[in-house]
C-alpha cells in the first residue's frame, strides 16, 4: 500500500487537464462565491463530506447536511460523471463542547457499556438512517479507530516540516502562526482568537500559542480508546482525522469538501492548515457548507426537548422521504425552518404523485424533446447551485401542466428519479378504509365545523387506535395510515 505521502506523489506526477465544465457550479465557501465543481484529474469527482461522531442518533438538522452531498453526487452522476465519495466516521476524538472529555466516553459512561460497542450501534443506526432518506452510500467509510497509522504518518511530515511540536505535557500541537492563511476559510484571524475557543484543548502552558491545536492528544489518565505510540500513550485529535483520511481515500486532492456550517470553523479551517503544507497547495478545491436546520422556529436542543430523529417522523405515519422532499423545497445555503405541518404537507405530496404515476403509466409512454426539455430545465436548476426550490416548481407544475399527455409525464417521472430519488414510482399498498373509520372521520368533520373541539379530539382518539392518524389544515381534515 502507497504512503499518504506516496499517494499525493502520485496524485501530482500525472498531468491532466481539468475535466469540462459538467454545468454543476456550487458556492465556495473560502473563494465566497461560485464556483464550476470539476474533476482535478479529468476522470472522478472526488468528495469528502465530513460524517458522524457516532455517540448519538443523528438528528434532521444532521441528516440535512448529509442529503446535501447526495444531491451533489446525484447532479454530477446525472450529468455523466463518474464521482468517488467517502465519507468518515468519527468513533474517537471528537472532545465534548466543555473540553474535558471525548463524547464517545461521555456517552460510554452514561450507558456504562463499552465505548466501541456504543460506536457500532449508533453507527448502524446512522446507515439506516440514511437509507431511509434514499441517500446513496458512499464508497468507502473509514472509521477513525482503524485509520490511526494514517494519522501518526501525517503528524510525522507536519513535525519535519517544522509545522508541529511536542508540547511539556507530550501532546502534538500545530503551530497555528507557522501557516500564513489561517483563517481565510472561516473569516477568523489568529490575533482576535481568544483562549479556549470551541473544541480547542486549553491546557496552561502545554502550548506556545493559546490557538494551537492538539493533532496527537497524550493519554493522561485516560485508560480507554488510547494508542501506544512513539510520542507515548495518546488518541488522535479530532481534526487530524479528516486531514489524513480525506487525502489517503482520495489519493492526495479533494475536489469538493462538504459539511455543515458549524464544522467550517475551526474543523475545517484546522483541517485546511494541517492539509494544505503536505500538497504544496489546496488540498481541496472548494468547500460546500450547509446552512442550520431550526425546528418550529427553534434551535434543536435536549434542553428544548425538540430534537426530531428520522424514526420520530416514521412514528408519526409520515414517509421519510417527506423530509427530503422538505429539504429539497428549500435552499441548502439559507437557514431552514422545518415543522410538523411541512412534513405532513410533503407527506400527502408524495402520496398523491405516486397515486397519479400509477395513473399516468398506463397511458402509451412518449419521452419527446419537450419532455427532454423539461428534464434539462431541472437539471438547470440543480445545477445553478443546488436550486432545488425552483426544481421542486417545476416538478409540481407538471401534475396540472395540460401540455403533457399522462403518458409523457409518467415517462418525465421515470427519467427524473435518479436525480430526485423520492420514489415517485413506487406502487403504494392500498387498504380498504373500514366502515367504522369512516364514520367516525364524518363524525369528526361535523364536529369540527360546529366548533365542537372536545369531541373533534375524541374522535380523532378513537381513530389512532384504529391505526388512522388525522390532521388538520384550511382546506379540511386529512388522514393517513399510521406507519
Amino acid at each position: 500500500m502507497l504512503t499518504l505521502q506516496g499517494l499525493i506523489l502520485q496524485n501530482k506526477g500525472v498531468k491532466r487537464e481539468p475535466t469540462l465544465n459538467n454545468g454543476l457550479q456550487l458556492y465556495d465557501t473560502l473563494e465566497r462565491r461560485v464556483l464550476p465543481i470539476t474533476a482535478r484529474d479529468g476522470q472522478v469527482v472526488r468528495i469528502y463530506c465530513c460524517g458522524p461522531t457516532v455517540y448519538r442518533d443523528a438528528h434532521v438538522g444532521n441528516l440535512r447536511t448529509f442529503l446535501l452531498s447526495d444531491l451533489v453526487r446525484r447532479t454530477l452522476e446525472f450529468s455523466g460523471l463518474e464521482v468517488k465519495m467517502v465519507q468518515n466516521i468519527t468513533d474517537v476524538g471528537h472532545m465534548s463542547d466543555d473540553f474535558e472529555e471525548d463524547k464517545m466516553l461521555a456517552q460510554s459512561k452514561l450507558e456504562r457499556r463499552d465505548p466501541f460497542s456504543i460506536a457500532r450501534e449508533y453507527e448502524e443506526k446512522f446507515h439506516r438512517d440514511l437509507a431511509q432518506l434514499n441517500v446513496l452510500p458512499a464508497h468507502t467509510y473509514p472509521r477513525a479507530s482503524e485509520c490511526i497509522e494514517m494519522m501518526l504518518e501525517h503528524i510525522e511530515q507536519l513535525i519535519d516540516l517544522g509545522l508541529a511540536y511536542q508540547g511539556v505535557d507530550s501532546s502534538i500541537y500545530f503551530d497555528s502562526t507557522r501557516f500564513e492563511s489561517y483563517g481565510q476559510l472561516s473569516g477568523n484571524r489568529l490575533d482576535a482568537l481568544k483562549p479556549g475557543h470551541r473544541y480547542e484543548f486549553s491546557e496552561t502552558g502545554a502550548k506556545r500559542f493559546h490557538a494551537d491545536w492538539a493533532l496527537w492528544k497524550a493519554a493522561g489518565n485516560r485508560r480507554e480508546m488510547i494508542w501506544q505510540t512513539a510520542y507515548g500513550p495518546g488518541f488522535p485529535g479530532w481534526h487530524i482525522e479528516c486531514s489524513a483520511m480525506s487525502l489517503h481515500y482520495l489519493q492526495g486532492h479533494v475536489d469538493l469538501h462538504v459539511g455543515g456550517i458549524d464544522l467550517r470553523f475551526p474543523h475545517h479551517e484546522n483541517e485546511r492548515a494541517q492539509s494544505n503544507p503536505l500538497v504544496k497547495g489546496e488540498a481541496v478545491s472548494a468547500w460546500l457548507h450547509g446552512e442550520h436546520l431550526l425546528f418550529e422556529g427553534r434551535k434543536m436542543s435536549k434542553s428544548a426537548g425538540n430534537v426530531v430523529l428520522v424514526s420520530d417522523v416514521m412514528a408519526r405515519g409520515f414517509d421519510p422521504l417527506s423530509l427530503r422532499f422538505c429539504f429539497l423545497e428549500n435552499r441548502y445555503r439559507s437557514q431552514m425552518d422545518l415543522s410538523w405541518n411541512s412534513i405532513s404537507a410533503a407527506h400527502a405530496t408524495l402520496q398523491r404523485l405516486r397515486a397519479k404515476y400509477q395513473r399516468w403509466r398506463k397511458e402509451p409512454k412518449e419521452y419527446a424533446p419537450e419532455s427532454e426539455a423539461f428534464v434539462r430545465a431541472i437539471l438547470a436548476d440543480f445545477q445553478a447551485d443546488l436550486d432545488t426550490p425552483q426544481a421542486m416548481l417545476k416538478l409540481r407544475s407538471l401534475e396540472k401542466d395540460t401540455s403533457f399527455s399522462d403518458g409523457k409525464k409518467a415517462a418525465i417521472l421515470e427519467k427524473l428519479e435518479p436525480l430526485i430519488a423520492l420514489k415517485l414510482l413506487e406502487q403504494m399498498p392500498s387498504k380498504e378504509l373500514p366502515e367504522e373509520a369512516k364514520e367516525l372521520l364524518e363524525a369528526r368533520r361535523t364536529a369540527r365545523e360546529s366548533k365542537n373541539f372536545a369531541l373533534s379530539d375524541q374522535l380523532r382518539d378513537q381513530l389512532l387506535l384504529l391505526g388512522i392518524s388525522v390532521s388538520d389544515s384550511p382546506s379540511g381534515q386529512s388522514w393517513r395510515w399510521k406507519r
